[in-house]
């Protein structure tokens, strides 16, 4: 019976986390259209896409190495949609908590990316492997600051004897703000500070689609992508925004409504959900929607440079205080 609840809560989680995603991805175009002054399109307008996508032929260059160049867009979508059963939503806990933990969880976020750059460098085009070749360049600047910020808090965790500590729904009911003291306080914003500016790149977003620039490299490592194949990515993009967004949520925001507000039950964990929704869609705001609005695109060289040198310095001092925020405490 337990198997047969995991497969329900799984396929809920699946099937309103693809609505939501869907909306979300609605309302960033929406919003990005009226913050530069357009109308923007209709909020089902993902939706049409996806469904245009799938209507479409599956075409596959002469260049590519066929079975690579199609297996790449499945793995992403599988990737996006089993780490998105590994997030915390509301006060319940993940699906597959028994079955993986935070460390898990940052391999599934790289296998998209890496599986556009392995459909890219299949593909056969010259424009697709230049994309590819940026994507790892990106990949490989903010991933350190990126595992600095998760392993950082899960370690803090650990030296307070909460475990397990690499347990996302351990780390989302013990939020470390109330555990720590200033020196902690301030680590812990410089880690989420960190994590907000690695946002928009593990997601492509501008100012750092740099592996697509479509007036650049002609949509880049997704160029010789159609049909349902391009569809897969995009749905494998949708997940995994909420994922990210649900990270930064798990890590930094996991507080809950309905204990302060004296409400329990079912009613609780249905407050407590809607309000995880209205942090996911604050973060997507903050993170995606307002940075691609707000800055054009960037080089690739400058994208390294942001990451390895003043995102990764912020992440390490925030490492750093909460080390000594340990030493100070004693605990």
């Amino acid at each position: 019976m337990s198997g047969l609840n995991a497969l329900w809560q799984a396929i809920l989680v699946l099937v309103g986390g693809g609505a939501i995603g869907f909306l979300y991805k609605g309302l960033d175009r929406k919003l990005a259209a009226r913050l530069q002054g357009r109308i923007g399109p209709p909020l089902r307008q993902p939706v049409l896409d996806v469904v245009k996508l799938l209507l479409k032929e599956n075409v596959v260059p002469r260049t590519a190495v066929p079975w690579l160049f199609q297996a790449a867009p499945f793995l992403a979508f599988v990737a996006a949609v089993t780490a998105l059963l590994y997030l915390p939503v509301g006060s319940l806990s993940p699906v597959l908590h028994s079955y993986g933990d935070l460390v898990l969880l940052l391999y599934l976020l790289a296998i998209p990316a890496l599986a556009m750059a392995v459909g890219g460098f299949a593909s056969g085009s010259p424009y697709a492997v230049v994309g590819a070749q940026r994507e790892i360049v990106m990949m490989m600047s903010y991933e350190f600051p990126l595992a600095i910020a998760a392993v950082g808090i899960a370690w803090r965790l650990s030296t307070l004897g909460i475990g397990p500590s690499f347990s996302l729904a351990t780390i989302a009911a013990n939020p470390l703000w109330g555990l720590v003291g200033p020196l902690g306080w301030i680590g812990l914003f410089l880690l989420f500070v960190a994590l907000l500016v690695v946002t928009p790149a593990e997601l492509s977003k501008i100012p750092f689609d740099i592996p697509e620039a479509e007036t650049e490299i002609a949509g880049g490592l997704l160029v010789e992508y159609s049909g349902v194949n391009l569809a897969l990515f995009y749905l494998a993009d949708v997940i995994k925004t909420l994922v990210i967004a649900g990270l930064v949520v798990a890590l930094f925001i996991p507080y809950g409504i309905a204990a302060p507000l004296g409400i329990a039950g079912i009613g609780g964990k249905i407050l407590d959900i809607l309000f995880f929704l209205v942090k996911l869609f604050a973060v997507i705001f903050v993170a995606v929607t307002v940075i691609r609005v707000a800055f054009a695109r960037l080089k690739v060289d400058q994208v390294a440079k942001l990451y390895l040198l003043p995102t990764t310095l912020i992440s390490l001092a925030g490492l750093l205080l909460l080390v000594l925020d340990k030493v100070v405490m004693g605990g």
